[in-house]
C-alpha cells in the first residue's frame, strides 16, 4: 500500500488542521501571497523534483521579501505547522502492516521535509519505505514517478494500492493498472477497502 502524505496522513496545523500559512503574517511578519509569488510559484517545481535545493532557493527569497527571517527559523515554523497527523489512519495502517502488508509513503516532497517527516515527525515507526519526488526525479501524477515505485518494489498493477487526495494522482495510478483510493476528509480506510472488495477490485 502506497500512502500520500499531505492531505492524507498530514493535514495542516497540529492544533486545528488549518493551512500552515494561516497566520504566517501575524506570526512571522511574512505575506503568504508574496511567499507564493517569489518562492513557491517560481522555484518549487524544480525543488520538488530534486533539480534545486530548498535552502539554495529559499534563503535568497527570504533575504529579499523578509530579511528579518532566517532560513532556519522559517523552515522550523513551516514544518512545525504542517504536521497534524491523522492518528486514526496511522492506527489502521499499523494494523495492516502487522498483518504483513507493506506500507510505504508515495509523496511529492523535497529532501529536507522528507527527512523531517521520517525522523522528527516519527513516520518511520509506521512505514516500511518512502518514495518521494525529489529522490525519484519526477512527481505525481507523472507516469515516471509511478514506474519508479514499481521498479523499486518489483511489483506492478493490482499488487499496488494508492491512497491519495488528488484525483489526478489517483487517475494516473489507475492508468498504470494500480488500485487507487481517492482520499477525502472524513474517509476511513476500512470503509474504502470494503468498497474495493465489494466492487471486486481488491482481493
Amino acid at each position: 500500500m502506497l500512502v500520500d502524505v499531505d492531505g492524507v496522513l498530514v493535514r495542516g496545523r497540529p492544533g486545528d488542521g488549518r493551512p500552515w500559512t494561516s497566520e504566517l503574517r501575524q506570526d512571522l511578519g511574512l505575506d503568504p501571497d508574496l511567499l507564493h509569488q517569489h518562492f513557491f510559484a517560481k522555484h518549487w517545481p524544480d525543488i520538488v523534483i530534486g533539480r534545486a535545493a530548498l535552502e539554495e532557493k529559499l534563503a535568497p527569497v527570504l533575504a529579499e521579501i523578509a530579511p528579518h527571517l532566517t532560513y532556519q527559523d522559517f523552515t522550523a515554523y513551516w514544518f512545525a505547522n504542517d504536521a497534524r497527523l491523522d492518528v486514526e489512519l496511522l492506527a489502521a495502517l499499523d494494523l495492516l502492516r502487522s498483518s504483513g502488508i507493506t506500507i510505504a509513503l508515495a509523496t511529492n516532497q523535497e529532501h529536507v521535509r522528507a527527512r523531517h517527516l521520517i525522523g522528527s515527525l516519527g513516520l518511520s515507526r509506521h512505514i516500511d519505505d518512502i518514495f518521494y519526488s525529489a529522490a525519484i526525479g519526477a512527481r505525481k501524477p507523472e507516469p515516471a514517478f509511478f514506474r519508479a515505485v514499481q521498479d523499486k518494489l518489483g511489483l506492478k498493477g493490482q499488487a499496488l494500492l494508492l491512497l491519495d487526495d488528488s484525483f489526478e494522482n489517483v487517475e494516473a495510478a489507475r492508468r498504470l493498472g494500480w488500485q487507487a483510493i481517492h482520499w477525502a476528509y472524513g474517509s476511513r480506510l476500512d470503509r474504502e477497502m470494503a468498497r474495493l472488495i465489494g466492487a471486486g477490485n481488491l482481493r
